[in-house]
């Protein structure tokens, strides 16, 4: 299985530890805020923000957290003003890096990401540099509790999703952009209890990575992740994570 993939589930399994320190709540705020900017307040009109709301009730977000979001993306109550930017780069090993922000500055931003790559042993590149490596897809996470492949393909397929894929502690849904807001309607019609419901960019080849070249990659990683400014971070390695699951 790709390093991707199995990242997706080490996220997974660090969940918990990340909601207690707040970054999860905040990043799913984030995103709320920005899509009723964007989009409007309202989540049946609204897709990116439909399925923002579908993802922050996944994470077990209080209702006032949501509506006092939305409220601040539509202008409704006071809030500090985001804006969205991408960045690309390599990691240990050559590895393509991308990292989707969102910021109220991004001469912070920038600094803190440029900071993070040469720590770890990485480079910031231009735009552009890595994007080309990476498909942009519809992401649909569902714990996998006792649903088995059969029941969660004949919904997803069915409701025009490209794929089902198994990762261990979840199921993982992808579909086209354009088809996201209606797969995740369709599993959620269907009793189906969505975790995570969001755009993604999904490698179209894979570096692999071993030994200390590795846990460079993965420190620049998880040092990414956590960065406040930060929503999501995508990297093509392949690592062989089997030591690492154990540990976990």
């Amino acid at each position: 299985m790709s390093g991707h993939n199995k990242w997706s589930s080490i996220k997974h399994k660090k969940g918990a530890a990340d909601a207690k320190r707040g970054k999860i709540f905040t990043k799913l705020i984030k995103e709320i805020t920005i899509a009723a900017k964007d989009g409007g307040g309202d989540p049946d009109g609204n897709p990116r923000l439909k399925t923002a709301i579908q993802s922050a009730k996944g994470a077990n977000m209080p209702q006032d957290n949501i509506v006092r979001a939305v409220k601040k993306g539509t202008g409704e109550l006071e809030g500090v003003s985001y804006e969205e930017v991408t960045y690309e780069g390599y990691g240990p090993g050559g590895v393509a890096v991308m990292v989707d922000c969102t910021t109220d500055n991004k001469n912070r931003t920038v600094a803190e990401i440029r900071r993070i790559f040469s720590k770890s042993g990485g480079n910031m590149g231009e735009s552009g540099c890595v994007n080309w490596m990476f498909d942009r897809k519809g992401q649909i996470i569902i714990e996998k509790e006792a649903i088995t492949e059969e029941q969660i393909m004949d919904v997803a397929l069915e409701s025009g999703a490209e794929d089902v894929v198994d990762m261990e502690a979840v199921w993982e849904i992808r579909t086209e952009v354009a088809d996201l807001y209606a797969v995740s309607t369709a599993l959620t019609d269907a009793g189906f209890n969505i975790e995570e419901s969001k755009l993604s960019r999904i490698p179209q080849n894979f570096v692999t990575v071993e030994g200390k070249t590795a846990e460079q990659v993965l420190r620049l990683i998880e040092s990414l992740d956590d960065s406040d400014d930060v929503q999501d971070v995508y990297a093509n390695y392949d690592i062989d994570f089997t030591k690492i699951i154990e540990e976990e």
